[in-house]
This record gives C-alpha cells, structure tokens and sequence, in this order.
C-alpha cells in the first residue's frame, strides 16, 4: 500500500502552467533544430546532424524528467506515522520555528515528522517539502526533489545551447540576406525565440543557483525563507 501511495500522483497532472511549459518546450526544439541548426550549419552536414542529436537528447532527457517531476508524489507522511515520545506530558502543536514540543497538523490531524509541512494547494503534509510549484503542478518534496533538480539543471544546458546557436544561426542569415538584398523569412522566429530563451534562461540560472546554494547548506526553500 505505501509503495502504491508513492507511485500516485496527488492529482491530475495536467493545468494551464504546465500545458505553456510543454508547448514552450515544444517550440524551443523544433525552431532550434530546424531553424537554427538547419539554417547555420545545414541539417544534413556533419555538423548539423552532431548538434540536432545532442540537443535532440537534450531535448528527450528533459521532457522525461519533467514528466517524473509532475507524475512523482512528492512523499506522503505514513498514516501511521508516531514520533519517538520521551516526555508524555509534552504538549503536541505545530512549531513553524524552533521548538522541542511535537509537531502535528490539524489539519491532516496527525503528527509531523521533522521538516514535513502541509501544503495549502494539495491539501496534505508532505515530507520534507521544498516548495508547491505551479510549474509542475505539484509539490517539490523528499521523493521527487532530485528529478526536479535534474529537470532544472538540463533546461539550463538546453536554453544556453539554443542560445548559441541562435545567435551563430542570426548571424549567418544576416551574411546570406545581405549578400542576396532580402530580408529573412524567419525573422519573426528569431525575435520569438530571443524573447522566449533570454529570460527563461536568466530565471533557470537563478533557480539553479538557488537550489544549489540550498543543496550545500542542507535547507528547503521553506526553511531558508522562514
């Protein structure tokens, strides 16, 4: 039963964030494979096969994790979950700081364990919970935190390398356009694309660095912020 807890997800996967993630992941691969690639280097040279492969992987490895990261439950708290009891007269409340009196949700109406907290969106307690992430549409927690970590830190290598190679293939359109007196038919995906990558990319490194700071300290979100 607990290992069919695990496996489930905590609701329906599927949310309007999570549909703009899917079609921004879409969009990025298509027009970096064939726009950018085939446009710079040519989708059927040596080098245009090389680097549609890699960012294809990229690409694949991604949208896996990022499904694991939505699918996983982030860690139920066992229903019959009981805390070592030294002093039975010790008072039983939530501590949201420091404190030695034993934790228990009223809301869940059961007690719990060290780092767990409840989250408002699911409506239950989740272990060692990072942060609820609408992204994902779902929590970040004990279970699915290194998935998540793992999601974060390919879509920043995936951004940064369509980056570069958005750049290398504007440049060679330009060159070509000059030299033919036109203008480029993609023109509208070069400036979608640009407004799309340079932020995404910018937020992904901040979160990256975030969550990398707190992976050395040994903290959650919740319990850096609080």
């Amino acid at each position: 039963m607990a290992a069919a807890d695990k496996a489930k997800p905590s609701k329906t996967m599927l949310s309007l964030p999570v549909s703009v993630v899917v079609l921004a992941i879409a969009y990025i691969y298509f027009s970096t494979v064939f726009v950018f690639i085939d446009r710079w280097l040519g989708l059927f040279s040596s080098p245009g096969i090389m680097n549609a492969a890699v960012f294809s992987a990229l690409a694949a490895a991604c949208a896996l994790t990022y499904r694991a990261a939505i699918s996983t439950d982030p860690g139920r708290v066992p229903a019959t979950y009981m805390p070592d009891v030294e002093d039975a007269e010790s008072p039983i409340h939530e501590i949201k700081r420091k404190g030695g009196d034993l934790r228990y949700c009223q809301k869940c109406s059961h007690y719990k364990p060290p780092r767990a907290h409840h989250c408002r969106v699911c409506k239950r307690c989740v272990l060692r919970m990072d942060h609820h992430c609408i992204w994902i549409n779902n929590c970040v927690g004990h279970a699915n935190y290194k998935v998540f970590f793992i999601f974060v830190l390919y879509a920043v290598i995936a951004c940064i390398y369509s980056l570069v190679l958005l750049v290398g293939s504007l440049a060679s359109d330009s060159i070509q356009d000059e030299e033919k007196n036109g203008r480029s038919s993609f023109r509208t995906v070069y400036v979608v694309s640009g407004l799309l990558l340079v932020p995404l990319s910018i937020a992904l490194c901040v979160l990256l660095g975030w969550h990398i700071y707190l992976i050395l300290h040994n903290k959650t979100t919740i319990e850096q912020l609080c």
